[in-house]
């Protein structure tokens, strides 16, 4: 908790505002004035504050972002002799901003979640597996785990992919480098920003030739 953030109270005892000389009694929410003393929050003009409960760090995060005032709620805890933060209060549309961003990220990860439902459902395991040892078996120094990636990406049931071709179905040479070239093309070189470019898919591999097969090289001999 920042030094310099606005802080309301919970007060254990009986409480009056300074200001409008209302008795606030237990367990009001004050705001301490250095000068005025204990104020209510309608006299600190802080009532029109939504209080937004501690649990939700996303939701805490992201409201905090948007509202211009905002202010930490805090109670005094007899058991551990510390003031524990009880939550915020923050502006109304910032809260409803977080909120709605929020709900958008459980709908996305709902997405991603079935996505990768279908994802799994799709694909062949055996296949794949044998898929991944026959890329072991040409590419010996392939780094540990690569090749499941690349069986996995390659093979999915009508995907279009080279690992569902014929070949590829009779573990040919060919199509194990294609679904290797591929991998390396995408994940480690600059392949996709070339085309996101503008350049011509062909041009954008003339480019990157080379470090394919240095790369291609050095998964067959390890060097």
């Amino acid at each position: 908790m920042k030094s310099d953030e606005l802080k309301v109270f919970i007060s254990n005892s009986e409480s009056v505002c300074s200001e409008c000389n209302e008795n606030l009694g237990h367990h009001a929410w004050i705001f301490l004035n250095r000068e005025k003393g204990a104020l209510c929050l309608s006299c600190a003009d802080l009532d029109h504050l939504e209080f937004l409960p501690a649990g939700n760090t996303a939701l805490t995060v992201r409201t905090k972002r948007y509202s211009r005032l905002y202010a930490v709620v805090l109670k005094w805890s007899r058991a551990r002799k510390r003031y524990e933060r009880q939550g915020l209060l923050v502006e109304q549309e910032a809260l409803e901003k977080a909120e709605q961003e929020c709900l958008n990220d459980a709908e996305a990860r709902e997405q991603r979640r079935l996505r990768q439902a279908e994802k799994r459902e799709q694909i062949d395991h055996e296949f794949v597996k044998n898929f991944a040892n026959h890329i072991s078996k040409f590419y010996s120094q392939i780094p540990l785990g690569r090749e499941n990636i690349i069986a996995e990406h390659a093979c999915q049931k009508y995907s279009g992919r080279v690992g569902r071709s014929a070949a590829a179905k009779a573990y040919d040479e060919k199509s194990i480098d294609l679904a290797v070239i591929a991998h390396i093309r995408h994940t480690m070189t600059e392949y996709d920003e070339l085309l996101s470019k503008g350049y011509e898919r062909f041009d954008a591999r003339a480019l990157i030739k080379d470090k394919v097969n240095r790369i291609l090289e050095s998964w067959r001999s390890g060097s």
